[in-house]
C-alpha cells in the first residue's frame, strides 16, 4: 500500500468514525470497509490507523479483540479475555450499543470502568486464559496507538484554546508556561510514536504500551492545567479523553505495571536491547 492509498483509506477511516462514533454498528462499517483483510494482510498498516484514528475521533470499536484473537493464531470474532491493571480480568463486549447518557448506574463489579468511561463495553470476569505472548504484544502495541491518538487529540484542544483564549490583552498561547506545557506534551507524544514504530517483539512492545501510556497521561495533566476551568464541563470534550485514556492504560498492563516489569528485566538480563540505531 502506497502512500496515496493509505491517505484515501485514512480519510475513508475518519467518515466513517466521525458519523458512528460506537458500539456494533460501527464494527460492521469497519468490517464493510475491509478490517479484517488488512489486518490479516497489512497488520503494519491497519493496526497503526485505526488505533490512533480511534483515539483521535473517540470513536469505540471491538477491534482489540481481532488483533490479540488473529495475534495469537485464533479466528476472529470472539471475545478473549484480557488482564487489566491489579490482576483483574475483562472481556471487551462485542453486542454492546453505547449508553445514550454520560454517566450510567453501577452496582455490581464492572462498575469502576462503566462510571469512569460508559462507551467502553468492558465486563469484569473472575478469570481468564492467559494470552500468548505474541497476541499481548500485538495487543499493547494496538493500545499504544489508540492512547497517542487519544493524546493528540488533547493537544490539539489544548492548542486550539490556547489560541483563542486571552489574557491580559494576549491569546494566552504566548504565555512561556502555556507553551512549554504544549511542547512537553508534543515531545511525549512524538516519543511514544516513535518507539511504537520500532516495537516488534515482546520487550520492545512492553516498552511501547510504557511509553504510550505515559505520553497519554502527560497530555491528559498538560492540557486540563492549559483549558483550566473550562476543561473540567461535560460540554466540552476533554473530560472524554481523559476518562478513555485512564481506563486504556490499565489494559494490558498499566503504565506502572510495565515500568516495574521493564525495570526488573533490565536488571535481571544485565543489558539493554539497542531497537534504534541513531548516527
Amino acid at each position: 500500500m502506497d502512500a496515496a492509498e493509505r491517505d484515501l483509506l485514512g480519510q475513508s477511516l475518519r467518515k466513517i468514525m466521525t458519523s458512528t462514533v460506537a458500539g456494533p454498528t460501527l464494527d460492521g462499517e469497519l468490517a464493510e470497509l475491509g478490517w479484517p483483510e488488512l489486518l490479516a494482510e497489512l497488520p503494519e498498516v491497519a493496526v497503526p490507523l485505526v488505533f490512533g484514528l480511534l483515539g483521535e475521533t473517540g470513536a469505540v470499536a471491538s477491534v482489540l479483540n481481532d488483533v490479540v484473537l488473529a495475534a495469537g493464531g485464533q479466528e476472529i470474532g470472539g471475545t478473549p479475555s484480557l488482564p487489566y491493571a491489579g490482576g483483574r480480568w475483562l472481556v471487551w463486549a462485542r453486542d454492546v450499543e453505547p449508553p445514550a447518557g454520560a454517566a450510567v448506574e453501577s452496582t455490581g463489579p464492572t462498575g469502576a470502568f462503566a462510571v469512569l468511561d460508559p462507551a467502553l463495553p468492558l465486563r469484569q470476569v473472575d478469570a481468564g486464559e492467559p494470552l500468548t505472548d505474541a497476541a499481548l504484544a500485538a495487543g499493547r502495541r494496538a493500545l499504544g496507538w489508540w492512547l497517542v491518538g487519544s493524546g493528540r487529540a488533547m493537544l490539539t484542544l489544548a492548542r486550539e484554546h490556547a489560541l483563542a483564549r486571552a489574557q491580559f490583552g494576549k491569546p494566552i498561547a504566548s504565555f512561556q508556561a502555556v507553551r512549554h506545557k504544549l511542547a512537553e506534551t508534543l515531545v511525549a507524544l512524538d516519543g511514544a510514536e516513535a518507539t511504537l514504530l520500532l516495537a516488534s517483539d515482546d520487550f520492545s512492545s512492553l516498552l511501547a504500551k510504557a511509553a504510550a501510556g505515559q505520553a497519554a497521561l502527560t497530555a491528559a495533566k498538560h492540557c486540563q492545567q492549559v483549558l483550566a476551568g473550562i476543561g473540567y464541563t461535560t460540554e466540552h470534550d476533554l473530560h472524554r479523553h481523559i476518562e478513555r485514556v485512564l481506563v486504556l492504560d490499565g489494559l494490558l498492563g498499566s503504565t506502572k505495571e510495565l515500568t516495574k516489569q521493564i525495570g526488573a528485566t533490565l536488571r535481571r538480563d544485565r543489558v539493554a536491547p539497542r531497537y534504534a540505531h541513531l548516527l
